[in-house]
Parts: C-alpha cells; structure tokens; sequence
C-alpha cells in the first residue's frame, strides 16, 4: 500500500508512519488542485494537511486510486467531503488530541493582546522604549474580565475552564445547539451580537467551512464595541479581515488577537500596522506532542480502514 504525507512529520510520527506503510513525505509546499488531483491517482491513501487543495476539482474525472484521506488536524474544510464521498473516498479527522494546545494559544493572546505585550516587545526590539511611565501602553485587565466564546465545543469549553478557574472570568457563550454538560458557571446567548454587547473579549473557536465563512463581520465588530477584544484560533475566514481591518484602525474595536488568517500564509500589511494587534504564525497545535498525538491518531484511522474496521474519526 502506498501512502502520501503531504508534510514533514515529528521524527516519532515518521517512525510510526514508516514502521506500518511505505510512507512518501513531502516538503512544507502545500499541494494545489493539481498535484492534489493527481496524488488521488498515484497513491492508495494520503495524509493532507491543511492548505492542501482537495476541492472537488481534484475528485473529478477517472482514476482515482485513493481509497482514503486520513487528514492530519481537526479542520478539513480544505476538502470537499461531499466530493470525495461521492468518490468513494473515506475522509478522517483529528479532534481532541488538538484541544488543549489550541485553548492553552487562546489563552495566550488574550493576556498579550489585553495587556499589550506585542506592542511592547516590538518597541523594545525597536530599541524605542526609553523607560518606565505611569501612561504607558495601558491594557485592559484580564482577570475578572467577562469573556465569550463563540463554539463551545470541545475548544471552546477548553478555553471557557482556563479563564474561568485560572482568571476568575465570568464566561458567556453563544452555540448553535444547546449545551448542557459544562463544568463551570457559563451562560448561553441565542444571539451572537447579544453575546458580544455582553463581553469584554470574544474568542472564536466555530469549525471553518461555508457555513461559518464571514460569521464575523462589520456588524458583529460594532456589537463588540470600543473596549472589546476579538481572539481567533479557529479558522480565518470565519472573520472577515477587511472589516477587522477597518475595526482596528477606526477603533470600533479596542485590539484583536489572531492565530490564523483568510488567505494564509499571506497577511495584508494593514493588519500587521492595525493598532494593538497580537499576530502569531498559526501555532495552534505546535507542540510536538501535540503534533506527533495529531499525527498517531491519522495513522490509527488510516490501518483501521485497511483493516476493514470503521475509522474512530470519520467526518463522511
């Protein structure tokens, strides 16, 4: 059986990988629809990643010597699962063993965005800091803040536990579906602009996808107000970056903390200049044993498919 890992892995993940199948690891070039489509005909299993363009162009036409995409990381809104179940082609997933190194990210760029740490390493880097003073770089303060999170799934009840129990934040959130098995004081809001009138800083923490594309806009930015903080870990499209763009500069909203980007890797130069802006290079998961744990897990479903038993994570 042949199998492509269209990324390098963490050298325990490569030893696993080789030990079961005959592995071909690519290089960190994303694969477009064209290498992806023709991937689908060269091997009989891969492991993509995000940024690998598995649109349903790649599905289309004759060939397909895939039998399954045992994606590496909890997202997949890069394939096109209704493509590749059409295909007859099995699509799998990583959830769990990416929560706690997403929400421990989160937690991250609420206290440097509240507090303004990156403006203030970039001035000391600078060289332009010339010493303590009482006005200086003044932040929000985070414990006791009131925070709302926009997902409470797994993520988003990781990261509601961190900023209640370690910062006293009184937790409020806004879900599609009802939830009840939470383990700290948090109140669901049916409307998201309600949710965010309500909260001091927003963390979005929603799947990617068309149906979360653009969940966060001009409106929702104006609802967050002067003195909100907006914090996202999900996907970047689930934000519309222009309007956070123009929220930034306007001080609609008081600063933002980003882990991830609409069209990454690309980041406008806007936003790299937008006032108190905490910007990191998608470091979600990017623990290594975070990311070996993400890799194990595509292997386990992966050798559970071509052992015939039903895949522990399949999304199609």
């Amino acid at each position: 059986m042949r199998v492509l890992v269209t990324r390098p892995m963490t050298d325990r993940a490569r030893k696993s990988i080789e030990a079961r199948f005959q592995a071909e690891f690519r290089d960190n070039s994303p694969l477009d629809e064209a290498a992806a489509a023709q991937a689908l005909r060269d091997y009989d299993a891969i492991i993509p990643t995000l940024g690998d363009a598995f649109d349903a162009g790649a599905f289309s036409g004759e060939g397909l010597r895939c039998r399954i995409l045992a994606n590496f990381g909890a997202g997949y809104n890069h394939i096109d699962v209704q493509a590749a179940r059409k295909a007859g082609i099995a699509v799998t997933n990583t959830p769990d063993v990416v929560t706690e190194a997403t929400a421990d990210i989160a937690l991250t760029l609420i206290l440097m965005t509240m507090r303004r740490a990156s403006e203030g390493e970039a001035m000391l880097r600078a060289g332009q800091w010339q010493g303590w003073h009482p006005t200086q770089l003044l932040g929000a303060h985070v414990s006791g803040a009131t925070v709302g999170i926009i997902g409470m799934g797994r993520i988003g009840k990781a990261i509601a536990r961190r900023c209640h129990l370690g910062l006293g934040m009184r937790v409020v959130f806004h879900n599609r579906s009802t939830v009840s098995s939470l383990d700290i004081p948090a109140r669901q809001m049916p409307g998201l602009d309600e949710m965010l009138q309500e909260c001091d800083i927003a963390v979005v923490a929603v799947p990617g996808g068309a149906g979360t594309r653009h969940m966060i806009g001009a409106s929702q930015l104006h609802a967050l107000g002067p003195h909100g903080f907006l914090i996202n870990i999900a996907r970047g499209d689930v934000v519309e970056e222009d309007a956070l763009i123009a929220a930034l500069t306007s001080g609609t909203i008081a600063g933002a903390g980003l882990d991830v980007y609409e069209n990454e890797p690309v980041v406008p130069q806007a936003l790299i200049k937008a006032p108190n802006t905490t910007l990191l290079p998608h470091l979600g998961t990017a623990t290594e044993s975070a990311r070996t744990a993400m890799a194990q897990r595509a292997l386990e479903n992966l050798v559970a498919f071509t052992e015939g038993r039903p895949p522990r994570d399949l999304v199609n």
